[in-house]
């Protein structure tokens, strides 16, 4: 690093001995986490002349902080202790818990599951592979992008248009959504997209129905935007619409959040019939429906079962989807589709918050669009991740049978295993996570967090031997 000035607040009127008042500024600045530990401080003459006094007075404020245990010498620098006074932990937990209101501190499983070891093979939640990235088509149409000046400056914050207008033309082509590009806003990912729906849509004590087992960081979001949540459960026709039906006729309920296609956790689509009574409810009792379609894309066998929002003839669905999947979700990309004024009212509340995305990104992911190479890339994962899925099912079945179980899902990027009831799921986690395979018990995706004779794999970012790598593992912790 290059020479800097690190300025320090003296009393030149107090009685303190100067050296003392280095002393404890430098304990304080280390105290409220100026200053961490192993960071380097100026040398003894830099911080002479940056305060305007002799280096023997430095020097002494130096022994004094190294005889305390805040500093250590190496050689000819100086640096903040690695092992800091037990009183500066307790400070700093003070100061950072001082605001008088609690503090969410809990990631959400997917981050807490985070690999911690070199090797570790992570069945996610439904993650694409990045090792697979077209990066060389995103980084030419990036640097492209780049070059029109006017896509750094103030944009609409419903999203660039060529994007919104490529997207519209691949929702109707592919999804039969009749859909314009002002019915259309891009937001960063789907989480951010229902977290504006909420804010715009609910109001404090709504009732919002949501699947049981289902998507736990959808349900902090709706609740932070003060929905009352009511957990409607699921079975191998998806959603239970006639729980939802009789409840609906108790009490009223603003909204519906659901993924419909390929149901999170349990991979299951909703039923033809049910999807025809989920709509007349909503007409007939005003309900929205948040209809969340994470991974449409990727379906193996057959056709894709269409939207419910293709069929919304009343107005009454708004649909979310992601790029996340498609492309990567670093890049923080994904759209929500509804009535003009949802998304004017949507846009407003988006610009009073961060005012708009990232123009230049979203006039790339455009071009790809427009060029076909996205759609291309689709295709080309397709084949990628059936090929997965199947290695994935025969490896547990020539492993696991008899400890697990599954309905091969004709779509999608997990599957949702039942387990031997007997079996302790939890444990059995603990135990591969210390063999570096690392996989979600069903407990994060019930309601009320109970445990579940269940556990989700997510296939997708693992290749051919990863996958049976991490299920000779599963079963060597079992």
């Amino acid at each position: 690093m290059a020479p800097w000035i690190f300025p320090l607040n003296l009393e030149s009127a107090a009685c303190e001995p100067v050296y003392l008042q280095i002393t404890r500024a430098i304990s304080a600045d280390i105290r409220r986490g100026r200053l961490g530990p192993g960071d380097r401080l100026p040398g003894s003459r830099t911080l002479a002349k940056t305060l305007g006094v002799h280096r023997n007075t430095v020097l002494a404020a130096f022994r004094e902080l190294q005889a305390e245990g805040w500093i250590q010498s190496e050689g000819l620098s100086t640096r903040v202790a690695e092992e800091l006074p037990q009183a500066s932990l307790e400070a700093q937990a003070v100061l950072r818990g001082s605001l008088g209101f609690p503090l969410e501190a809990a990631l959400p499983p997917a981050l807490a599951k985070s690999p911690k070891r070199p090797g570790a093979l992570v069945f996610g939640t439904g993650l694409p592979d990045l090792r697979l990235l077209p990066t060389d088509w995103l980084a030419r149409a990036y640097s492209r992008a780049l070059r029109s000046r006017a896509l750094l400056g103030y944009g609409d914050p419903k999203g660039e248009l060529r994007l919104r207008t490529a997207l519209a033309c691949l929702l109707s082509g592919v999804r039969g959504l009749a859909v314009e590009p002002d019915q259309l806003m891009v937001v960063g990912g789907s989480q951010m997209g229902l977290d504006l729906v909420a804010r715009t849509l609910l109001r404090p004590g709504d009732r919002v129905a949501v699947e049981d087992p289902g998507y736990a960081p959808a349900w902090v979001t709706l609740r932070t935007a003060g929905a009352e949540l009511v957990p409607i459960p699921v079975d191998a026709d998806g959603l239970q619409v006639e729980a939802l039906a009789a409840l609906l006729e108790r009490q009223p309920i603003r909204a519906l959040y659901c993924t419909p296609n390929h149901q999170f956790p349990t991979t299951v689509t909703l039923s033809a019939s049910r999807r025809l009574n989920l709509l007349e409810l909503a007409q007939k009792h005003q309900m929205a429906i948040l209809e969340d379609d994470y991974d449409y894309e990727f379906t193996f066998d057959g056709s894709s079962v269409l939207p419910l929002a293709s069929a919304d003839k009343a107005g009454v669905v708004i649909y979310m989807g992601s790029l996340s999947k498609v492309v990567a979700p670093g890049l923080r990309l994904g759209f929500v589709a509804g009535p003009q004024a949802l998304v004017e009212a949507l846009s407003v509340r988006r610009y009073n918050a961060d005012r708009q995305g990232d123009q230049v990104l979203e006039r790339a992911v455009a071009e790809l669009v427009e060029d076909d190479l996205l759609q291309r890339h689709v295709r080309k994962m397709c084949r990628i991740y059936q090929s997965r899925r199947g290695v994935l099912a025969a490896a547990l079945e020539r492993h696991l049978s008899g400890t697990v179980a599954f309905d091969l899902p004709p779509g999608g990027m997990s599957l949702w295993l039942r387990t031997d009831p007997s079996l302790d799921v939890e444990a059995w986690a603990g135990r591969a996570e210390r063999k570096n395979v690392i996989f979600h018990p069903g407990h994060h995706f019930d309601f009320q967090g109970h445990v579940l004779p269940n556990l989700r794999l997510g296939f997708s970012s693992l290749n051919e031997e990863e996958l049976q790598e991490a299920v000779r593992r599963m079963k060597e912790a079992l």
